[in-house]
């Protein structure tokens, strides 16, 4: 915080920038961080800095033998801890000043990687719940230093004073808050407490918090993450492991992964949710860097793909960014991120070879999240597609079933296409798999890949049509004179009608009809509407051409063998109709508003008929 200068400078002279110290605040609090809270982060990451200097001056040191304590009753809060300390000089440079370089500042920047945060920068923080901020330190490196006093205030004003060392018997840094009366809902000893759990739980110095009561002081990290600890055999890591990420997460996961990139630092857990989730939601992952929590939000540590896990992880050499809030997207953050996605590949191999009941589970919940990864990795395609789960005409079935069932496996190309076709297929004994969900067409056409001897091939009417019976010529020629008028009443639809015999017998029609030639039709019929003349002339020439839908009678169906023998014009129309419209409804496709008012009036027509012959 450099203080403004006011006195006269004569022009053309060299000034500094003043700093608003209060503007500053505002700007951290509104577009830095996320939330007051962080000032209890941040006073906790200077405080672990401080021991990891103290550390490396006194390596021998046992690692508890210095800690942090948090006190908090209302009135302050307070962050004692038992690190490097701070001289009179290192005040002026960290707590005075803004920006400005120093030889000492220098140094210690170099040796950043050993530490979280920047102290001066951190410091400020406290300014979004306090006015005033105390610090009394004592340095460790300059034990005979005297104990320097630093209090800042929110207008920007600051003192500095020596004390003598009787002020802190020991080497540290205490920094002390005086909150806002509008920063309660942050500086309460309930919340001070529950924060320092948040941030701190991994934290490998100790941390306690008192809250003026005069209890015994409660540790905040008890507990070392669970991945670092030893247990007697793999079940009981495995359900321990289990249980912290219940504890973390909030679900029991289906299974644990361990992770551990020993070349950046990073050691924990992947855990596998118990429940289906949407294609590519990603899932924030709870992520610490040297033991505080940095986010529990950090959707960039995984690929997009990986949307079937949440990670509790701990990382020496992830870059935090300036809000210290998430990771900064570097060449070490994209190795880290390929690293964890093999690692899940390699579970997921594991499982295949050696683990087919939780194999099973797992695609069973997240086949989708497999399949989206299959369709690019040719290594997870060749173990797992065989074992994936699809809609066939034989019930949801993985790919190796039906196989072995069906030589040739025919695929849809929409869902609608086979609803229309499933029922009739299946009785036909043909294999069809519905091709009309994400990935599903194109992942079984690369069956071959993984199984040479299978057959596959894009299910077409002609293909479906081909295996129904035709009737004999006789029944055919009975029948013409109806086939005729059911054609006329349903060209407006562009559908043919034909005459045919298939199982179930219980279906009087099926509607083969794919959704590229509807779109096909309409994109002919508004060309012809829109063109005249010579070009009109031509088009409707084409007509003819254009793919048509086909209505096909089964004559196995009573109400069928009944309604081809009806000679009166318009009640055979209305039959044909009917009968379109019905066939219509049971393919599950959207319904245009020519067909519904068919339908309608289909109905209607009839229900006339029948009451005319009543009466």
């Amino acid at each position: 915080m450099t203080l403004p200068d006011t006195a006269a400078t004569p022009a053309g002279d060299d000034r500094t920038f003043q700093v608003d110290l209060r503007g500053l605040v505002d700007l951290l609090s509104h577009h830095l961080y996320s939330s007051p809270r962080v000032y209890l982060r941040e006073l906790l990451q200077n405080a672990v800095d401080a021991l990891t200097a103290r550390h490396a001056l006194e390596p021998g040191a046992p690692a508890d033998a210095f800690g942090i304590r948090l006190h908090a009753d209302g009135s302050v809060v307070r962050v004692e801890d038992d690190g490097v300390g701070l001289t009179e000089a290192d005040v002026h440079t960290f707590l005075a000043t803004i920006g400005r370089s120093s030889k000492r500042a220098e140094k210690i920047a170099e040796q950043r990687g050993d530490f979280i945060g920047q102290f001066g920068i951190g410091l400020l923080s406290c300014f979004l719940v306090a006015d005033e901020i105390h610090v009394l330190s004592r340095s460790a490196r300059t034990p005979d230093a005297p104990a320097v006093e630093w209090r800042g205030r929110g207008d920007g004003s600051y003192t500095v004073r020596a004390l003598p060392a009787s002020a802190r018997p020991r080497p540290g840094t205490t920094v002390t808050l005086t909150p806002r009366s509008d920063a309660g809902e942050w500086t309460r000893p309930v919340q001070v407490q529950a924060l320092a759990r948040h941030f701190g739980s991994l934290l490998r110095h100790p941390v306690s918090f008192t809250d003026g009561t005069g209890g015994t002081p409660a540790p905040v990290n008890p507990e070392p993450a669970p991945w670092a600890v030893t247990y007697p055999t793999p079940g009981t890591r495995s359900r321990a492991l289990a249980a912290y990420a219940e504890d973390a997460l909030g679900f029991k996961p289906l299974d644990t992964i361990e992770l551990d990139l020993p070349a950046v630092g990073l050691k924990g857990i992947a855990c596998v949710l118990p429940e289906t989730v949407p294609a590519g939601r990603r899932h924030g992952h709870r992520v610490h860097v040297k033991g505080m929590l940095l986010s529990e939000q950090a959707e960039e540590i995984l690929p997009e793909w990986a949307f079937f896990v949440r990670c509790v992880v701990d990382a020496e050499s992830l870059r935090p960014t300036a809000s210290r809030e998430s990771l900064y997207e570097d060449d070490t953050l994209a190795a880290v991120r390929d690293a964890l996605a093999e690692r899940l590949r390699e579970w997921i191999a594991r499982a295949a070879a050696s683990d087919p009941d939780l194999l099973a589970r797992f695609l069973q919940v997240h086949h989708l999240a497999v399949k989206s990864l299959a369709v690019h990795d040719d290594e997870i395609l060749r173990m797992l597609l065989p074992w994936l789960p699809f809609e066939t005409t034989d019930g949801h079935a993985t790919l190796d079933e039906f196989a072995r069932t069906h030589r040739t496996v025919l695929v849809t190309s929409s869902v609608e296409e086979f609803r229309q076709v499933a029922a009739i297929a299946s009785a036909a004994g043909l294999g069809v798999v519905n091709g009309g969900y994400t990935y599903d067409r194109e992942l079984v056409h690369r069956l071959p890949e993984i199984r040479p001897e299978a057959s596959v091939a894009d299910l077409d009417p002609a293909t479906l049509t081909a295996h129904l019976d035709p009737v004999d010529r006789e029944t055919e020629l009975a029948a013409a004179a109806y086939l005729a008028q059911a054609r006329d009443a349903l060209a407006v639809f562009d559908c043919d009608v034909a005459l045919r015999a298939f199982q179930p017998a219980s279906a009087p029609a099926l509607l083969v009809d794919s959704r590229e030639a509807r779109h096909e039709r309409t994109r002919s019929q508004l060309a012809r509407e829109q063109e005249g003349g010579v070009w009109g002339d031509i088009l409707g020439a084409l007509r003819q051409e254009a793919p048509r839908a086909q209505l096909i009678l089964n004559q196995l169906n009573p109400l069928v063998r009944t309604a081809v023998t009806i000679t009166e014009p318009e009640l055979a129309r209305t039959s044909a109709e009917a009968l379109y419209g019905q066939a219509a409804m049971l393919s599950r496709r959207p319904l245009r508003p020519a067909e519904s008012s068919l339908i309608n009036r289909s109905f209607l027509d009839l229900l006339a008929h029948a009451l005319r012959k009543d009466s």
